[in-house]
């Protein structure tokens, strides 16, 4: 029993389909915003994958948030930051329909209640490119409670991003976390399992598994969802 779980998000407590989540996302966000900016299609989806871009590279000087909205500005010409209130609303509401890009497993829920049961540190370590109100959505969509957990990654908490290993360094930081101590538990074979050269213990869930190298990942403790629950609970 390790004294601290990190738990990726997308692809892992919540089964996805990136694909087909992420059309879904962007189609209800221009559905959104641009009749209620007057913001062309195109402009809006491309700051939204700019400020992405621009989070994937912080050095860590800047919060994600702040990367993100000025990258926002500089694409579509204007103060994209003054509908940040009404970008939350969104999330809050018109982004269920990304939903359908999602699925769901029991096992996250077993794992997370069987881990509270046992007075561990649990984080939600999803890489910080979303405001609290999207990340939040997306807990409960996996059929859990954002208060299951003691720290939870979004983009204005962070200064960088998975793989970036200053990622997991705020975290240790942050929430006091000894990597020898702890385990990362996510599906991306380049974002989560990077974890191990700070020393962290890791488990590739295989689900929804990326592995956009093809790398070998028997040299990881890897399965299903399933099969980690099993392996956590044979474990105590």
């Amino acid at each position: 029993m390790y004294k601290n779980y990190l738990f990726d998000l997308d692809g892992t407590l919540l089964p996805m389909d990136m694909g087909k989540f992420t059309e879904l996302y962007l189609q209800a966000l221009c559905r959104r915003f641009v009749p209620e900016i007057g913001i062309d299609a195109k402009t809006l989806v491309k700051g939204v994958w700019s400020g992405a871009e621009a989070m994937a590279k912080n050095d860590g000087l800047r919060m994600n948030c702040e990367v993100f909205w000025r990258t926002m500005n500089d694409v579509c010409k204007r103060d994209m930051r003054a509908y940040a209130r009404d970008f939350d609303d969104f999330y809050r509401n018109e982004f269920i329909y990304a939903k359908n890009g999602t699925g769901y497993t029991p096992y996250a829920k077993k794992t997370i209640e069987y881990l509270k049961s046992k007075n561990v540190r649990l984080i939600v370590a999803t890489n910080p490119i979303f405001p609290k109100a999207s990340t939040y959505r997306r807990i409960e969509w996996a059929g859990l409670d954002p208060n299951d957990f003691d720290y939870i990654t979004v983009y204005d908490n962070c200064s960088s991003c998975k793989p970036n290993l200053n990622y997991f360094a705020d975290i240790c930081s942050i929430c006091g976390v000894i990597p020898e101590e702890s385990l990362m538990v996510g599906n991306d074979v380049d974002e989560d399992m990077c974890a191990s050269r700070l020393g962290f213990n890791t488990f590739l869930v295989t689900d929804c598994l990326i592995n956009r190298r093809d790398r070998d990942i028997s040299v990881y403790r890897n399965g299903s969802f399933e099969e980690f629950y099993r392996y956590l609970t044979n474990n105590p």
